[in-house]
């Protein structure tokens, strides 16, 4: 009955359509088939994962909250796919996210948000549907069909199923009508969105989705040229403003036996990951052709002025933020060695993400002292940096004996930016340690003093 069912696919796919389930039991289905691997690979005998960057990497964000475990798990955060993430992971994503629509949106007048449907247009590529298992399953199990009956009936279930976005971009061509009135018909604008698209898939035949940014830049034809080059610089660099190691970061233009149609030229930038260059952000000069085939070719209705009537050329520029999220936890990890004291070599990983993308800015912990007025002192600090918008960590509510050297490897591989251990020298003077992940040094600080210099040092890093 699979091979059945996998015939069947096969003939779908080939008509441009491709089916995603509701449920894993689909999922599975497949991977028993060999179509994906759902299993981490195990590392092979006699090896060590700390020899291996890609490893070294998976297993430190696994260990420090920024991936979940499971299935599949080393495998989708490489492909740059939708993983589970953990808690610090997702707020990675989320200060990215924040930092690139604020980049994008603040780096030009007339730049607007817009939203579109999760369910709309997929654009014009291979489509992605959601279908009910269990009535594909039905289909399936009905051994009296032939190969022709049964391939009519998935087809049916296919075309009474909705279509998943696989792109940002009809959503923003579809807005375009009804943005121009809010610019009084003049150009250069742009229609930015983040959201959920799905892939269709791969080599490996695993779906998967995907976080993706898209900014689509309306300009008039004689000017396309000059905006995506103008677009290329920007986002470039703010890839590598937020980036240890900014030359990880490139740009290359497309190659014309690798031009969508229809794009006249494209641009894309790509991070050196250890397994090999993946591309992050694509820019395409698309001329008019989709948005008047959107809009039916009615031309009038599309017409803008830019020192005269003309329907505008689009530049898109589109992203994978759980690549880009990946691509940073990459380019921050540093293995260190240094000697200590007595001679013996001590290695260190510090994950010395950007200070306005690491999750975590501050760590609190408890010194010598009354256990109760401290946690009561922690406890303030914590409601104060809560009301900054400051992501703390309440270390001190841990219950298990640590030493402040393991304390220290523990925040550096999060990726903390400081660590705080208020003492029995707060409750007497208000004074308390910090330390710094970047340079190990600890100073002494007044507790009144915290919040602010968090909040300067912070800010000082995002305008660099």
């Amino acid at each position: 009955m699979l091979s059945r069912g996998f015939r069947a696919v096969s003939a779908v796919k080939s008509a441009g359509v491709w089916a995603v389930a509701h449920s894993l039991d689909d999922t599975a289905r497949f991977c028993r088939r060999g179509r994906c691997s759902p299993a981490d690979p195990a590392p092979g005998p006699g090896s060590d994962p700390d020899q291996d960057p890609v490893q070294t990497l998976h297993r430190l964000c696994l260990d420090r909250f920024y991936v979940a475990p499971g299935p599949g798990s080393a495998a989708r955060f490489r492909r740059g796919l939708g993983c589970s993430y953990g808690p610090l992971g997702e707020e990675l994503r989320r200060n990215l996210l924040a930092r690139w629509w604020s980049s994008v949106t603040r780096s030009r007048n007339r730049v607007f948000g817009v939203s579109s449907s999760l369910s709309g247009p997929a654009g014009p590529e291979v489509q992605v549907r959601v279908v009910e298992s269990g009535r594909l399953q039905q289909i399936l199990d009905q051994q009296d069909l032939s190969r022709e009956q049964l391939i009519r009936e998935v087809r049916a279930l296919l075309d009474r199923s909705g279509p998943a976005r696989t792109s940002l971009l009809p959503g923003a061509l579809q807005q375009f009508v009804p943005s121009l009135e809010l610019v009084g018909r003049k150009l250069p604008f742009g229609l930015a969105e983040t959201g959920l698209c799905f892939r269709p898939p791969d080599a490996s035949g695993c779906s998967a989705e995907f976080t993706e940014t898209s900014l689509v830049w309306f300009c008039s034809p004689r000017t396309s040229s000059q905006w995506l080059d103008h677009w290329t610089q920007q986002r470039l660099k703010w890839w590598r403003k937020f980036a240890l190691s900014p030359s990880g970061f490139i740009s290359s233009e497309v190659s014309e036996d690798e031009l969508e149609e229809p794009a006249s030229r494209g641009v894309r930038i790509s991070y050196d990951f250890p397994w090999g260059r993946e591309s992050l952000e694509t820019l395409w000069s698309r001329g008019s052709a989709e948005l008047l085939q959107t809009h039916n070719g009615v031309q009038s209705k599309l017409q803008c002025r830019d020192g005269r009537k003309t329907v505008p050329h689009v530049i898109s520029v589109s992203g994978n933020m759980d690549r880009g999220a990946t691509a940073f936890l990459s380019n921050s990890l540093q293995q260190l060695s240094k000697e200590d004291g007595k001679k013996r070599l001590q290695h260190r990983k510090v994950l010395k993400l950007h200070p306005v993308l690491a999750p975590v800015k501050v760590a609190l912990d408890i010194g010598r002292g009354g256990t109760v007025e401290l946690r009561q002192v922690c406890d303030g600090l914590l409601q104060e940096f809560l009301e900054a918008e400051i992501f703390a960590w309440p270390g001190y509510l841990e219950t298990l004996p640590t030493s402040a050297e393991q304390l220290n490897a523990k925040y550096d591989e999060m990726g903390v930016l400081f660590s705080a251990v208020v003492g029995e020298n707060t409750l007497e003077s208000g004074l308390l340690q910090l330390r710094s992940r970047d340079t190990t040094i600890k100073e002494t600080m007044h507790i009144s003093e915290l919040k602010n210099f968090l909040a300067r040092y912070i800010s000082a890093a995002d305008n660099i």
